[in-house]
């Protein structure tokens, strides 16, 4: 994927291999899996993606120029042909396993990648996603095995482009000074339309998925090749040099591991200048570890940091299929940290594997001589038949997305049981007018939520009898607090109230403060906490408990400990509830009212 175009000096002499790099790919792939494992310490963990942005424009520019330098030109069809045989093999490889996977064990999983498969394999993947507002952060259903590989669009987009702009801005400016002032102008464009088009109040997934968002890191780290170029980084430095170099690199290890383990996907701060400070941060920390005389480029370059950087590539693309395809959508329990480990595992021995047979074969430029021996001798080692396999598994994957029927763009899945109706709305004559509440009936009670709520209407229909419930497939927070102004303002609201809603995505504090805010004449509110199987779950509950114990009106409803072991209350999707989870789940509610 990302940063991957530092080339041994076995390989390609003419450029520097800087051993310090692949420990900075290694820690940014311990960020990224640490986020996807939902390890506390790695609630920023997607910032590795933003690490290995700038890792991957510092080591293209440094290649471009150098040649520029040493030959007057570009050689662009060789550049990108490499660029193509670095990436592409792996990732088809991958994609043919997981389709496979899927057909044999899970075929009405593998309908949902309709359409995902050709947008990756053509490297359109985040405007794909971005077009069908997809969310990265709040995907809900089954997620998509293969969603990770949004970052490698962004990569080849970048490679497409770049070589060509780089081109023009020598042409337009070829004195270093002057270059890299353009390109600070281009990054500096890029994260200001990242904070122009962030929306506090929505999802981030377009500023996160866009291309002209995003790429202020790639600039980033192109900025630094023009002035720090590797080949031009001499062994002789200072003492008081030395330890400048290491301090810069020190405070941007810093900077990178506290944001790592103190932010989160929806913190504004990150959308509003946090990315770009992380871009910042990482190089810093990158200059030092291509300096040859940084003792921290030392340490990062130790044999166990190259040996993960140098397969986390295959490291990346395989560890979010492994997750996705063996975590069950049901559970309930604390796994500990098992199943952690075992995926973790599983996609470097995966990875090692395709380093090895796919990638090697691939960068040593060895495969035509596997086929010629192939066609001189008509047999070939198992080894060598990996690109033969890799092709009809691509033609499989191919023909069974388009058999399939469906989209993976729909957001929501039906609720399960009680009903079929999308939206559940009250029933002419259920409740009374005047929304006053009467002791021992559900009279009074107005009961607002998502899928979750259409769920337990039927239960909690049985437990209060007289309750209002409207409940919604879909129902965004904002949609709630719409629909409780609207039924406040035409007098139909209970003086009873319970929200339930964060099945779907987050929602701000200050968003359900001023709700709460706007109903606290009302005799009780009844907040209900989510489990839910997404990233989100854990942000939802915090921000109801922070701010219901500040309200003397408001009760909180913990139906996540309350379900906690009892996997037999959800349905196969892990979010909407069984018969025997909405009984119980009305009970609690009903019992916090009494």
């Amino acid at each position: 994927m990302m940063g991957y175009e530092q080339v041994e000096p076995s390989i390609k002499p003419q450029n520097r291999y800087m051993p310090g790099l692949d420990g900075l790919r290694a820690l940014a792939l311990f960020a990224v899996m640490g986020y996807h494992l939902h390890l506390d310490w790695a609630s920023g963990g997607f910032l590795g993606v933003g690490v290995f942005f700038v890792l991957s424009g510092y080591l293209i520019t440094d290649i471009l120029l150098n040649q520029y330098r040493n030959e007057r030109k570009l050689d662009l069809k060789t550049f990108w042909l490499r660029r193509i045989k670095r990436l592409v093999p792996a990732m088809l490889f991958v994609l043919v396993v997981v389709t496979v996977f899927l057909l044999l064990f899970d075929g009405s999983r593998l309908l949902s990648l309709r359409g995902e498969v050709f947008s990756t394999v053509f490297f359109m993947n985040n405007w794909v996603m971005i077009f069908h507002q997809v969310s990265y952060f709040e995907s809900f259903g089954p997620p998509s095995p293969i969603a990770h590989l949004w970052s490698l669009a962004v990569e080849e987009q970048f490679y497409l482009i770049w070589p060509m702009l780089l081109l023009l801005g020598i042409r337009l400016a070829p004195r270093r000074g002057s270059l890299a002032l353009l390109i600070a102008c281009g990054a500096a464009v890029s994260a200001i339309a990242m904070a122009v088009l962030y929306n506090p109040d929505g999802d981030p997934s377009r500023v996160y998925y866009g291309t002209d968002t995003r790429a202020f890191a790639l600039l980033i780290g192109a900025l630094l090749a023009v002035i720090w170029p590797s080949r031009q980084l001499g062994s002789l430095m200072s003492v008081k040099g030395k330890i400048m170099l290491e301090l810069i690199g020190a405070a941007g290890l810093t900077v990178i591991i506290w944001m790592i383990w103190r932010t989160g996907e929806y913190d504004a701060f990150l959308y509003q200048g946090g990315f770009v400070l992380l871009s910042l941060a990482t190089a810093f920390l990158l200059a030092s570890l291509a300096h040859p005389s940084s003792r921290l480029g030392a340490a990062f370059g130790c044999k166990p940091l190259r040996w993960l950087g140098k397969r986390s590539y295959s490291i990346y693309i395989w560890h979010y299929p492994v997750i996705i395809l063996t975590t069950p959508a049901v559970d309930t329990g604390d796994t500990g940290l098992i199943r952690p480990i075992v995926q973790a595992g599983a996609s470097i021995l995966l990875a090692a594997f395709t380093w090895k047979y796919v990638e090697s074969p691939v960068r040593r430029e060895a495969l035509g001589a596997i086929w010629a021996n192939w066609k001189r001798k008509q047999k070939v080692q198992i080894n060598r038949k990996w690109p033969v396999i890799i092709s009809l598994g691509l033609i499989i994957a191919i023909c069974a997305s388009c058999s399939g029927q469906g989209s993976s763009n729909a957001p929501l899945l039906s609720p399960v049981p009680s009903t079929t109706e999308e939206s559940a709305k009250p029933d002419a004559g259920n409740g009374n007018d005047t929304g006053r509440q009467e002791d021992g009936t559900g009279i009074g009670i107005t009961a607002i939520g998502d899928s979750v709520m259409l769920d337990i209407k039927p239960y909690l229909e049985e437990q209060l009898p007289g309750i209002v419930v409207d409940g919604k497939v879909g129902r965004q927070f904002g949609e709630g607090m719409e629909l409780i102004d609207q039924l406040k303002s035409t007098g139909k609201l209970g003086d009873i109230v319970i929200i339930e809603l964060g099945t779907n995505g987050i929602f701000t504090e200050n968003k359900l403060r001023s709700l709460l805010d706007s109903i606290a004449d009302l005799r009780r509110v009844i907040l209900v906490n989510t489990r839910v199987p997404r990233n989100w779950q854990d942000d939802v509950n915090e921000t109801l408990a922070s701010a219901a114990k500040d309200y003397e009106n408001v009760t909180l409803v913990d139906w996540y400990s309350f379900s906690a072991n009892h996997d037999e209350y959800f349905a196969k999707d892990g979010v909407h509830i069984q018969p025997i989870g909405s009984k119980a789940y009305a009970m609690l509610i009903a019992e916090n009212i009494s």
